[in-house]
């Protein structure tokens, strides 16, 4: 570390506003010199004012600890001088500072001036990929302790242990990745550019040469972690039980035989080996990844041709790689080429990157995204920028540097092109582990991504109807629209259309008049818009007047009929321009690439508007063009508060069968195992089949678990809540928190809440929040909190006090084993709206050939989805947990048994909230 001082500070407060009468109840330092802590201060003081309730349940500060306690104005010199010559250091740097500034000045002292460290900045940056940035969180990533959270002395103490961590980090990142962050620090809020600068000097003082690290464009990236070489050895199936019980021991350190695991990899085999299609539903507790994976590595070593292996959600996918794999290597006793397979999106567009850090012209929020991504590609090795945590703002920058399109040709770029790497990788590889919307858009490219396979296994096979339908779906979105037609900017408004203007006329290109002309053609295509927007907006609101109490609405799009050809009338215009702009942009790039190098990012900001605004184009035209409204599953979407900026118009088939025939093995080529908990349902066994297309010929088979698997799951049915159809939302929304909050506190935490909409997972979650019951717990909500579902996942596993309200993914997909989920609260039975549009559009199918859409449609599809909820609770024979219903039609209705029915054989008791919480508290009780 540098010969600096820094003086870590934490402010425990009465509020949030010293303007408004708010005082420090209680502040901690600590002092950290040449790397480490060498003296701590820690005083309470008397603040003049009731601690807010509140306030004492977060930090544990009581009148009576601040009762004797000297005011600030009796400390005030005493603070003041310890800040003397320092950096001030806190976490959230533009709380504390501005609250001790404004108590300074109250006490007549002069403002502190110095250099100040936001160690929340700090950690954004130099750990862009950390779930979460408060300070406990961040903490333990470190395995820093805070036993005593939201107390000053600890707080501060965890702060500097914190800054003295981060700073190490700083020093190990390359000289290049250190250069950047130095370059651009100066936009940052706290003065973290001497911070950046001292690491920099060091490094340029010390390193000959970045070990492990190429560089690229200035760019210093991690070198590729070499492929394993390919076994050429033949590897022998384990045909009989006993050899089976010899792998399974290499496998597993704590080995349990299952006899339907073998029977799985039996037919797993089987089927690849004779290249023919098979269903499987596999019951939690089987073991069905790793009854799938040996036999698929077995086959693809033999064959030296990979098998594929697709999941619905990329969480899944890295968990086959991250702990599947290694058990299946063990088993096979020699090393398994593996290739992690996504979408392009999913991985950063360097040429793009790259032009962006040519230029300073930035926002504070892409500021801060560029120096978390040049981080984070100093130490990534998959380039998945999934793995980044950035803030709103962040997110739209992320967006500009996606990859758009899969390159076909290495052209020399396969060591810096992450999605070029994972090419390679899958190219040589024995599994290529991938995702059901990969998988689907795999059939729309000339060249696959998938090399000559031996084999396809499909895990949670259901989801694969899902996948298929968003692959399908088209998706405007108005403010997604005129955002992204608006970055090109009328004629004279000095905007991106201007710029090629200007530039044309710059180069004495013939074609300016031409370019002066694409602009009054964009400016014709946008007033075509708005003229079809407005009639789009008198029409909903003319449509919505029947119902005016309801905010949200949905209509059928083919009840805007009237407006179609004005719509149609305005993609023809857009892509007029857009052709136009084609046509001049080639010779313009050609003639000023070399004469006017500083364009080069103008013209990478240009080409992608361009590109952006053709897929908005490409997007509209598929909903009003001539076969755009043939679909009885499109419909438009809209607030009818804010018409017309919330309008989403979307469009799905009804029928993915032969999509999904067309995308998986449509020749036969190959065998294909189908699999899933969930496959079939009493007396609905094909429900599932019959959607992907399965052939009659194709039996489901089946692989249960014992019933003693299921030895420690209850389920309750809370009988003394309100009737959901007979009491206001929000009476059943506090009902709701109630149950939550008890249930919570007896478990101690480790609770999945599972919703069906996300307006009452909102208001339930604000109304725990607000009564601060669950202060002490860590409470992650799905849309609220930030990140992916993934990265929501990793953070409840993390904390053992969390609860997680999650809506429709998390219903299914997602492992929480062992101790780490003690209860899944379901707060309503999981049937889809009877106004979602394509639920009607299926739903009218069903009807049209004689059959009841609530028997063949809605019902079994709420059946399915409250059977995956239960299977995230139990995933192994050791494992406890209640599953815990708030919705009493289970109980109520003829049609609840049929709930109870498909699930495992496990107790089921109807008891009341008080009764439930004692004995989950007796029982976890007598667990620990």
């Amino acid at each position: 570390m540098d010969g600096k001082r820094y003086a870590v500070v934490d402010l425990e407060t009465t509020g949030h506003s010293p303007k408004s009468g708010d005082r420090i109840i209680e502040i901690g330092m600590a002092l950290v010199e040449n790397g480490r802590v060498t003296k701590t201060y820690a005083t309470f003081l008397k603040p003049g004012r009731k601690i807010p309730a509140f306030i004492s349940s977060l930090t544990g500060i009581r009148e009576k600890d601040v009762a004797d306690a000297p005011l600030f104005e009796d400390r005030a010199a005493e603070i003041r001088e310890w800040l003397e010559g320092c950096v001030f250091v806190a976490h959230n740097v533009s709380f504390d500072l501005p609250f001790l500034q404004h108590e300074f000045r109250r006490a007549g002292l002069p403002k502190w001036s110095g250099e100040t460290v936001d160690t929340v900045e700090l950690a954004k940056i130099i750990c862009p990929s950390a779930p979460s940035f408060k300070l406990q969180d961040i903490a333990a990533e470190f395995g820093i302790g805070l036993e005593n959270a939201h107390r000053a002395i600890e707080d501060a103490a965890a702060t500097a242990e914190l800054l003295i961590r981060l700073q190490e980090e700083t020093d190990k990142l390359p000289e290049p990745t250190l250069s950047i962050l130095h370059k651009r620090s100066f936009r940052l809020k706290s003065d973290l550019s001497s911070l950046f600068y001292e690491a920099l000097k060091k490094k340029r003082r010390h390193v000959a040469g970045e070990k492990g690290h190429f560089i690229w464009k200035g760019i210093a990236m991690k070198n590729p972690i070499p492929q394993k070489n390919r076994v050429s050895a033949d590897i022998g199936y384990p045909e009989g039980k006993d050899a089976k019980k010899t792998l399974f021991r290499h496998a597993f350190e704590n080995y349990e035989e299952r006899p339907a695991q073998s029977a799985m990899m039996d037919a797993v085999y089987g089927s690849l080996e004779s290249k023919t299609e098979i269903a499987v539903e596999a019951a939690t507790g089987i073991g069905k990844t790793f009854a799938y994976l040996l036999p698929a590595a077995v086959h693809s070593v033999r064959e030296r041709r990979p098998v594929v292996i697709s999941t619905h959600t990329n969480h899944l996918t890295e968990q086959i790689i991250g702990r599947d794999m290694e058990k299946a290597e063990r088993a096979v006793g020699v090393p398994l080429r593996t290739a992690l397979l996504k979408g392009v999106g999913h991985y950063i567009d360097l040429e793009r990157f790259a032009g962006i850090l040519a230029a300073e012209d930035e926002s504070y929020d892409e500021t801060l995204a560029i120096l978390q991504v040049v981080v984070w590609l100093a130490g990534t090795e998959t380039g998945d920028m999934e793995e980044l945590n950035v803030s709103g703002g962040g997110r739209l920058f992320l967006d500009k540097i996606r990859k758009y399109r899969a390159a076909v040709r290495d052209n020399g770029l396969e060591n810096s092109d992450f999605y070029l790497r994972s090419l390679h990788r899958a190219r040589n590889a024995d599994l290529i582990i991938t995702n059901h919307a990969m998988l689907l858009s795999a059939q729309d490219r000339s060249h696959s991504p998938f090399p000559n396979i031996s084999g396809m296994v499909i895990d949670e096979a259901h989801q694969f109807i899902t996948a298929a339908r968003a692959h399908a779906e088209t998706l405007f979105s108005y403010t997604d629209f005129k955002y992204t037609l608006g970055q090109m900017g009328k004629p004279g408004e000095g905007l991106l259309q201007d710029r090629f203007v200007s530039l044309s006329r710059k180069t004495g290109m013939p074609g300016e008049r031409e370019a002066v002309r694409s602009g009054e053609m964009y400016d014709r295509a946008m007033d075509a818009f708005d003229a079809a927007f407005e009639g789009m907006q008198s029409l909903i609101q003319a449509l919505g007047s029947d119902r005016p109490h309801e905010q949200k609405r949905t209509f059928a799009l083919a009840d805007l009929e009237p407006l179609v050809l004005l719509c149609r009338e305005a993609g023809e215009l857009l892509y007029a321009y857009l052709d136009k702009v084609a046509e001049l942009t080639g010779p313009l790039m050609n003639g000023a690439g070399e004469k006017y190098p500083e364009e080069a990012r103008f013209f990478s900001e240009w080409q992608h508007w361009v590109r952006e605004i053709r897929l908005q184009a490409t997007g509209w035209m598929e909903l009003f063009g001539p076969a755009g409204l043939d679909d009885a599953a499109a419909w438009i979407e809209a607030d009818m508060r804010s018409i017309p900026g919330s309008l989403k118009i979307v469009r799905q088939p009804a029928d993915v069968s032969g999509m999904i025939r067309q995308a998986v093995n449509p020749d036969g080529r190959f065998g294909v195992i189908w699999t899933s908990g969930t496959l079939s349902l009493p007396g609905r066994e094909r429900f599932i089949a019959d959607q992907i297309g399965l052939p009659k010929t194709v039996e489901i088979q089946k692989f249960a678990a014992p019933p003693e698997f299921y030895r420690g799951a209850k389920m309750y049915i809370v009988s003394d809540m309100p009737d959901i159809l007979n009491v206001p939302q929000q009476e059943y929304i506090e009902s709701v928190a109630d149950a939550v909050v008890q249930a919570v506190i007896a478990t101690g935490g480790r609770c999945f809440v599972l919703f069906t909409s996300h307006d009452m997972l909102r208001k339930t979650y604000e109304l725990i929040v607000d009564s601060e019951l669950l202060a002490e717990h860590m409470l992650i909500a799905q849309g609220i909190t930030p990140g992916s579902r993934m990265r929501l996942l990793k953070s409840f596993q993390r904390f053992s006090n969390s609860v997680l309200f999650g809506t429709d993914s998390f219903w299914e997909g997602v492992d929480a084993p062992g101790d780490a989920l003690a209860a899944v609260i379901v707060v309503r039975l999981p049937f889809s709206s009877p106004e979602n549009p394509l639920f009607k559009a299926r739903a009218a199918r069903i009807a049209a050939s004689g059959k009841n859409p609530f028997q063949e449609l809605s019902l079994p599809e709420a059946i399915i989805k409250f059977r995956q909820g239960f299977g995230r609770l139990i995933r192994s024979s050791s494992d406890r947990g209640a599953y815990i219903v708030l919705d009493r039609r289970i109980e109520k209705k003829s049609y609840g048994h049929d709930f109870v029915r498909a699930l495992p054989p496990v107790p089921v008791e109807k008891v009341g909230l008080g009764d439930m919480v004692i004995e989950l508290e007796s029982w976890y009780n007598d667990e620990v």
